[in-house]
């Protein structure tokens, strides 16, 4: 029987014996994405749908500073964290460092820029087709940015499933802030590294399953979403014309 072949079936065994190892790091994994996740999108959206409707001076630089935000290395993040949080750095005192508020901290630098720019891009087209008609009923910057926001609350829906899918696929500042400290800060892609370079292969791909498995369902809700907004506006438009004939 191949390597692959044996983890492949003790990985199995794994998981469908739910293994408590396992069942840690996955939802300790999950835990830290969900908060993460949480904090960046709350966040996100408001600064983007902002963006996405202010128009001010320097704006196009914001903007570009944005999609550069998009491209940094999550290990350029992690530094950034671990020195602003080591015992010299200037939020030491916290005692965040190689706990599960650094590594939240950490995701959530890496996911806001993701949540701010897909919001931005929303709110911003829905800006082009509809603001217009806000402005001249004197909705201001604010209250047109909250309007649009709750029109495309089923966009923002599939940002957020988008956002944490960056998240929990995240491994290099979690690392550096985390310190992969086994029963403590160890999450799945942690993990995965640290296993398969033991030699514990089963771990390390009943892991990796886990993980892919978790993709795939946001990717398909994802996909649910965006059939259900087709859905629900083409009804709308339905209704519309209904009204038009009628009239």
């Amino acid at each position: 029987m191949s390597t692959f072949t044996e983890s492949a079936s003790t990985a199995l065994q794994l998981i469908t014996s739910l293994d408590p190892a396992l069942l840690a790091i996955v939802g300790r994994s999950l835990a830290v994405s969900a908060s993460a996740c949480a904090i960046a999108c709350i966040l996100g959206v408001v600064l983007g749908a902002w963006l996405g409707v202010a128009r001010f001076a320097g704006r196009d630089a914001v903007l570009t500073l944005l999609n550069t935000m998009l491209a940094v290395p999550s290990v350029v993040v992690g530094l950034v964290v671990y020195l602003l949080l080591s015992r010299s750095g200037p939020l030491g005192h916290l005692g965040w460092l190689f706990n599960f508020e650094a590594m939240v901290l950490a995701q959530a630098i890496l996911v806001l820029p993701v949540a701010t720019a897909l919001t931005r891009q929303v709110i911003e087209d829905a800006e082009a087709q509809h603001g217009e008609q806000l402005r001249s009923l004197g909705a201001g910057t604010s209250l047109r940015s909250l309007l649009l926001a709750w029109d495309e609350r089923y966009a923002l829906l599939t940002m957020l499933m988008a956002s944490f899918g960056r998240a929990i696929s995240e491994v290099g500042a979690v690392m550096i802030v985390g310190g992969n400290i086994d029963g403590f800060t160890r999450v799945m892609t942690t993990a995965i590294a640290l296993e398969t370079s033991k030699g514990d292969l089963p771990l390390a791909l009943a892991l990796g399953l886990i993980l892919l498995g978790v993709v795939l369902l946001l990717n398909s809700l994802i996909a649910l979403v965006r059939r259900w907004r087709e859905r629900v506006e083409g009804s709308g438009r339905g209704m519309a014309t209904g009204v038009e004939a009628m009239a």
